[in-house]
C-alpha cells in the first residue's frame, strides 16, 4: 500500500490534478469511465479505424481471467497506442471494469489543458502520473506504489504499459527501444498477470488513417503473445539487477512479437 500521498514537492495545479483524478479513480468512478471508454472512446476508434484493424493472438487474453489485474505491454510508436489496445480488448473481450495508464506528469498533470485532454480523451484512464525529476522524486515513489496496488488488486482492471518509456521515433518501425526498470520493480511488488502487444502499421494521422480505408493502404496490426512467464524473477532480490533482467525478459516478449510481424510483413 502507498504511504501517505507528498503533495509538498508539487506545485498547487499538480496538487489540484493529482487529489481530483485520484479521487475518480476511486469508489464507483472507475465503472462509469470504463462505461465511457467502451461505449464513447473505444467505440469512436472503433468507427474511425476499426476497419483496418488486423488482430492477431486474442485467444492469449482471453485464456487469462477477469478476477484480478491484467497488464499489457505494449512498444511505443503514437501517442494512440495504447487507445487501440484498450479499443480492441473493450470491444472484442468481456468482462472489463476498469482501465489505467500511467503517464509522464509532464503537461497532463500541469497544466488545465492536459487535464482537460485526460478527462474528454481518456476519461481519467492516465494515472497515476510520474515526474521524473529530481525534485518529484519522493511523490514518483509513491506512484510507482499505488500503481503497483491497482495491479495487484481489481476485479477486471486492465493496465497498459509502455516499458520503452517513451516513444521510439526511428525509421524502422519493429525496433524497440531499451526498456526502462520501472516494469520490472512494478511486477516484482505486484505479480500480476502480464501479456505483451505489439502494434505495427500505427499512425495518429487521422487524414492518414481516413487515406488507407479510402485506398485499402497498410494494416494497423494489433499482435497479442502468451502471457509472460516470470515466476523466477520473483524469488529474486528486490534490487535494482533483478528489476533491469525482468524488464529486458518482459521487453523480450515484445521483440518476439514484433519478429513475427516483420516476417509476416516480409520484411524478415
Amino acid at each position: 500500500m502507498p504511504g501517505p500521498l507528498p503533495l509538498d514537492c508539487l506545485t498547487p495545479f499538480e496538487r489540484l490534478a493529482v487529489r481530483l483524478v485520484r479521487h475518480l479513480n476511486r469508489g464507483r468512478w472507475p465503472r462509469l469511465w470504463c462505461w465511457c471508454q467502451r461505449e464513447i472512446g473505444a467505440r469512436w476508434i472503433s468507427w474511425l479505424a476499426g476497419p483496418l484493424f488486423e488482430v492477431h493472438g486474442l485467444e492469449h487474453v482471453l485464456a487469462t481471467s477477469r478476477d484480478r489485474p491484467l497488464v499489457v505491454v505494449a512498444n511505443h510508436r503514437t501517442f494512440f497506442d495504447l487507445y487501440v489496445v484498450a479499443t480492441v480488448l473493450f470491444r472484442r473481450t468481456p468482462g472489463w471494469r476498469a482501465l489505467n495508464f500511467p503517464v509522464r506528469g509532464r503537461y497532463f498533470y500541469q497544466r488545465p489543458g492536459g487535464l482537460l485532454v485526460n478527462g474528454l480523451a481518456a476519461f481519467f484512464a492516465m494515472y497515476p502520473p510520474f515526474f521524473q525529476v529530481p525534485a518529484k522524486r519522493r511523490f514518483d515513489q509513491w506512484a510507482l506504489a499505488e500503481l503497483a496496488g491497482m495491479c495487484r488488486e481489481g476485479a477486471g482492471r486492465l493496465v497498459g504499459y509502455h516499458p520503452e518509456g517513451t516513444r521510439n521515433k526511428g525509421d524502422d518501425p519493429w525496433a524497440l527501444l531499451p526498456p526502462h526498470p520501472g516494469i520490472g520493480r512494478l511486477l516484482h511488488e505486484a505479480a500480476p498477470v502480464v501479456v505483451p502487444v505489439f502494434l505495427g502499421g500505427i499512425t495518429q494521422s487521422i487524414p492518414e488513417i481516413l487515406r488507407r480505408r479510402r485506398t485499402g493502404g497498410e494494416r494497423i496490426r494489433v499482435r497479442f503473445g502468451p502471457a509472460v512467464a516470470y515466476a523466477a524473477f520473483l524469488e529474486r532480490p528486490a534490487e535494482a539487477g533483478t528489476y533491469r533482467e525482468l524488464a529486458e525478459h518482459v521487453m523480450a516478449a515484445v521483440a518476439a512479437l514484433a519478429a513475427e510481424d516483420r516476417a509476416a510483413a516480409g520484411r524478415g
